[in-house]
């Protein structure tokens, strides 16, 4: 139904959309996907994080990140996506050797593309150490323009909250590093406070903001906008059903919403079905969906003049 729509993806990970018959031929396994895809019984987020153990196996290789990334690529051009933005934490990939550098590299090679344009957004992750983290930021410095248009911090909000890495979102902006932070996902409001205050452009899941109308009102006046991946958050039960998801009273009260798949292999989706779903639920027309693509083209880390012509190949 919503196929034929050009699509905006913001909030997707690469480890998560690996798909499962790559992964079954570079281990030489079958019947892998009850281990890479989440079933309606997964009881947590740390439970449906397990679903990247594989993919992560298998991405240590220049090879098998060039081929994983391409691959992805194609899908999106099938899913009708113009414009992604694709995050990964480098930091995961250097179990046999390959620098951050090579890393980096491989994936941009994969992504290049005549259909697709893509960007990189690198993960610092929770449960790094301050060094770790901080290479991360000195390599999106590197490839500044090059490819990686921004950073984010992703991993367990509950056990390492945002309050945490300060420091490095200031080193961040120093050096005039755009970000992204997840929020508002599996941690409290705080989280959704602190990454206000250091100047995030944007808010991965930050479905939470529902519960303060204080976080709302500074969502409006900052312009940030919300990556929100609704099927994502039912499977790591940040929300317990589709019907009672607070897409609509966010997007009632003028929150910028985008709409997205975090994980188009773990969770099983695509940008289509989202829409689909947000259309049967919440009765979501296509011109909502327009709208959420231009929010998503606005909220980007492109440059205006790669805004525009997004824009008018949407409309």
């Amino acid at each position: 139904m919503f196929k034929d729509l050009k699509k905006i993806e913001l909030h997707l990970h690469l480890d998560g959309s690996v798909r499962v018959s790559t992964v079954e031929e570079l281990l030489n396994e079958n019947n892998l996907s009850n281990k890479m895809i989440v079933d309606n019984n997964t009881k947590s987020l740390t439970e449906y994080l397990t679903k990247f153990d594989l993919p992560i196996k298998v991405m240590q290789k220049k090879e098998n990140l060039i081929r994983i990334s391409k691959e992805l690529v194609e899908d999106l051009d099938k899913d009708n996506v113009i414009y992604a933005e694709i995050r990964f934490a480098p930091i995961f990939h250097i179990n046999e050797g390959l620098t951050l550098e090579d890393i980096v590299n491989s994936v941009l090679e994969g992504l290049k593309s005549d259909k697709v344009k893509t960007n990189l957004i690198l993960c610092m992750m929770r449960n790094s150490s301050y060094e770790d983290n901080k290479r991360i930021i000195d390599l999106a410095i590197k490839y500044k323009n090059k490819g990686v248009c921004a950073i984010d911090l992703a991993g367990d909000e509950s056990k390492y909250p945002t309050s945490m890495f300060k420091d490095l979102f200031e080193y961040a902006r120093n050096n005039d590093i755009l970000f992204t932070i997840h929020a508002g996902e599996a941690g409290t409001i705080n989280d959704m406070i602190d990454a206000i205050n250091y100047g995030t452009k944007r808010i991965g899941h930050g479905i939470k903001a529902i519960e303060s109308s204080d976080i709302i009102n500074k969502l409006i006046e900052n312009k940030i906008a919300l990556e929100i991946c609704p099927t994502s958050n039912i499977q790591t039960c940040v929300v317990d059903s589709l019907d009672n998801h607070p897409i609509k009273q966010l997007n009632d009260n003028n929150v910028l919403i985008t709409i997205n798949t975090d994980n188009r292999t773990v969770s099983n989706t695509t940008l289509s079905k989202e829409y689909e779903l947000l259309n049967k639920h919440f009765n979501f027309t296509k011109d909502d969906f327009v709208k959420f693509n231009i929010n998503a083209i606005n909220s980007s880390f492109l440059n205006i003049n790669d805004k525009d012509e997004l824009i008018k190949k949407i409309t």
